[in-house]
């Protein structure tokens, strides 16, 4: 050390450390878009970071075909009928793989004007003024565009090589084809040439991409097929290794129609854990049939948003965006509230019209009714369970790897207790410390780096009944005689 005369500073870290915060409610949702209505299309398996209604249809496209395009459902409610976000998007449809060639299709001409009602792949069109022609030259003698409702609409250029008096074309074409995308692309995996991660295995980089832990993981429209959904599961309970976050799956309503086999299907089909919230039936807006685990994203968000993005308070006896609860052919579902208590008994959310509107009722995970724990019977406590962890990780991560001494243990002990008192001094949770044990820590853990703190916390649960003993008392007859 060089000789030194005189007054220094040195700076120590601060002894407490503010909590990072965590995305709470983001969804991560896989499923298929019509990539060739994109003004700028995503890249296939790859996540997709958007905050508004225009960015998720420039990369993805919008087409009303939702039964083919499942991603569309979900941009349509989240955005339009919810108005909240962010949300991470996941197309699995490839256009060089799933897709279909069409030859020599005939398209009829009405004033030099014909339309393909067909989801072309505009870079594959060819037309011919008859088959075995000459290629006709786009923007040359013909322009070929997308109308509002996704067919190609084909012109005839006055300058170009058709005749003012032909009344059809021969077009060949590559269109998509949605029905080639089955289970096993949402599932996906690693490429094992290229390495690539696809389909739910992308989870994974969703943190590393947008620093943003998923808070929901959703596949509508696929989320019934019981291998989507345990892999589904499967993610959400291991994200990067460090965060955790829940499923929303959905229960078939071709084949499950009453509301009394529903129970029966979830347990066959092992939709039981407690990061899964299973949903029956959908529901409507008007002509618009919604898988409910959509809209149910759209309810936890803003429920969210209104309660400072903190999970406490559950989605259960809140608005939907729905005029109705259907089956998938149409045929409308009425619950009694005996009916849909019948259903949240069996760990299932359904939706609701008793007390101002059609709500999603239900606050069990399916793990209920086997697992009556309150961390994983109830949605928004094992919500709050998985918001304080991720919070925890985060806010404590810079610390890794620093000398194991008694700075360390008073730094993570009285900030980690700071924080649960001023989220119990808020009402969002009941109360909550942490502890350095020294049973929990034994020294030859210590001696190999390894140091435990141990949390108690108390998240509300929901008042899922409220209970008016009413009583006739005689005593106030004596007001006859006053």
């Amino acid at each position: 050390m060089s000789y030194k005369h005189g007054i220094y500073i040195y700076e120590v870290p601060t002894s407490v450390v503010p909590p990072v915060r965590t995305s709470t409610g983001l969804p991560a949702v896989f499923g298929t878009a019509p990539l060739h209505l994109a003004t700028s299309p995503a890249q296939v398996n790859k996540p997709v970071l958007c905050y508004t209604y225009k960015e998720a249809v420039d990369a993805f496209g919008y087409s009303d075909k939702w039964d083919q395009y499942t991603l569309c459902e979900f941009i349509k409610s989240h955005f339009a009928l919810f108005n909240v976000a962010p949300v991470v998007l996941v197309n699995v449809l490839d256009p060089a793989v799933h897709k279909t060639t069409v030859t020599s299709a005939t398209v009829t001409l009405t004033s030099g004007v014909g339309k393909i009602n067909d989801d072309v792949l505009l870079d594959s069109l060819i037309v011919k003024l008859e088959a075995g022609g000459t290629a006709l030259v786009k923007d040359t003698d013909y322009t070929a565009a997308f109308d509002d409702d996704g067919n190609v609409v084909i012109t005839r250029l006055s300058t170009g090589a058709i005749p003012a008096n032909q009344t059809s074309l021969v077009a060949t074409y590559d269109k998509l084809n949605p029905a080639a995308v089955d289970a096993s692309d949402i599932i996906g995996g690693v490429d094992v040439v290229t390495g690539a991660y696809e389909g739910l295995e992308l989870v994974n980089q969703i943190y590393p991409m947008f620093r943003l832990i998923p808070g929901m993981i959703l596949a509508p429209g696929w989320s019934y097929d019981p291998a989507v959904a345990a892999v589904m599961v499967a993610k959400a309970s291991n994200i990067n290794g460090h965060f955790k976050c829940i499923a929303l799956t959905d229960v078939p309503t071709d084949t499950v129609t009453k509301y009394s086999d529903v129970a029966a299907w979830k347990n066959t089909n092992n939709y039981t854990s407690a990061r899964q919230v299973v949903c029956w039936p959908k529901v409507k807006l008007g002509d618009e049939q919604y898988h409910l685990s959509t809209q149910l994203a759209g309810v936890i968000c803003k429920t969210d948003a209104d309660n400072e993005d903190i999970p406490y308070v559950s989605p259960s006896n809140k608005s939907l965006q729905a005029s109705g609860a259907v089956l998938k052919n149409g045929t409308e579902v009425f619950l009694g509230p005996d009916q849909a208590a019948y259903l949240n008994g069996q760990g299932i959310v359904t939706a609701l019209n008793f007390s101002g509107g059609w709500k999603a009722w239900g606050n069990r995970t399916g793990a209920y009714p086997a697992v009556t724990d309150p961390k994983d019977a109830f949605i928004p406590i094992r919500r709050m369970f998985d918001w304080i962890a991720n919070t925890l990780v985060l806010t404590f991560w810079q610390k890794v790897d620093f000398p194991i001494n008694k700075r360390l243990i008073e730094t993570i002990v009285d900030s980690a207790n700071i924080w649960l008192n001023g989220l119990a001094a808020r009402q969002f949770i009941l109360g909550g410390r942490v502890e350095f044990l020294k049973d929990e820590n034994p020294v030859t853990d210590l001696m190999d780096g390894i140091v435990r703190f141990h949390v108690y916390v108390t998240p509300p649960s929901p008042a899922r009944e409220i209970d008016f003993i009413v009583e006739y008392d005689p005593k106030y007859l004596e007001t006859l005689f006053s």
